[in-house]
C-alpha cells in the first residue's frame, strides 16, 4: 500500500505540495495511497456515525468531522504523519486550524475495506494509540462488528468487540451510546444470497 518507490522521507510540508488527483496519508515520512472512492456501504455507515455523533454534540464543546480531514498526529515533533480517519471527534478546539487537526483527536473511527483492513487495524491503529487518541473504533462492514480500543494510562489499549445488534457506550462522552442497528441499517448481509 506504500506509494514511495524511492527511499525518501517526506514531511507535512512536502505533502501540501503534492499536485495529484489521488489522496494520500503520510506515516513516519512514508506516503500511502488511499483506496478509491468509498463504497455506498462505507458512505452509509459514515453518514450514520456522523449524524448520531453530530446530533449528540450539537451545542457541546466537542465537534465531529468526517473524511477527508487531515490529522497531523505528531505536528509538534517531526511533522511526518498525516492521516485521514473516516470520522473523528475533537474536544480541544485549540487543535483545530485551517488545515485540520494538529495533534491527537479524542476519538477516531476507521471503516475498513478489503484493501484497507490490515493497514487500518495495524499501522494506523498503532499510530493512533501512540499519539494518544483516547478512543479508536475499527468498523468492519462485512462482519458488522465494531472493535473499540480505549487508551489506558500506560499507552496500551483495552479492546472490546460489539456486534450489529449492540449499543456501544462512548467512553469519552459518558452519557452517549451509539445504537449499531442504526449504523448498520443499510448494510446487506454478505452471507445471504443475492
Amino acid at each position: 500500500m506504500a506509494l514511495a518507490k524511492k527511499e525518501e522521507y517526506y514531511t507535512y510540508a512536502d505533502y501540501l505540495e503534492w499536485d495529484t488527483e489521488e489522496r494520500y496519508e503520510l506515516i513516519d515520512g512514508v506516503p500511502y495511497m488511499m483506496s478509491p472512492a468509498p463504497t455506498p456501504t462505507h458512505q452509509r455507515i459514515s453518514a450514520a456515525f456522523t449524524r448520531l455523533f453530530g446530533n449528540y454534540l450539537r451545542g457541546k464543546t466537542c465537534e465531529v468531522f468526517a473524511a477527508p480531514f487531515d490529522v497531523r498526529l505528531n505536528a509538534d515533533e517531526e511533522d511526518d504523519t498525516v492521516v485521514q480517519p473516516d470520522i473523528l471527534i475533537i474536544c480541544d478546539k485549540t487543535k483545530i486550524d485551517d488545515r485540520g487537526c494538529k495533534g491527537a483527536p479524542d476519538l477516531v473511527i476507521e471503516i475498513v475495506s478489503k484493501s484497507s483492513g490490515n493497514y487500518d487495524r495495524g499501522l494506523k491503529l498503532h499510530k493512533y494509540i501512540n499519539a494518544g487518541v483516547r478512543e479508536c473504533w475499527i468498523v468492519d462492514p462485512d462482519d458488522k462488528i465494531v472493535q473499540v480500543y480505549i487508551l489506558q494510562a500506560d499507552r496500551s489499549a483495552n479492546m472490546l468487540t460489539y456486534h450489529a445488534e449492540d449499543t456501544v457506550p462512548v467512553s469519552i462522552l459518558q452519557d452517549l451510546r451509539i445504537p449499531l442497528p442504526e449504523v448498520f441499517a443499510g448494510v446487506t448481509d454478505r452471507h445471504s444470497p443475492a
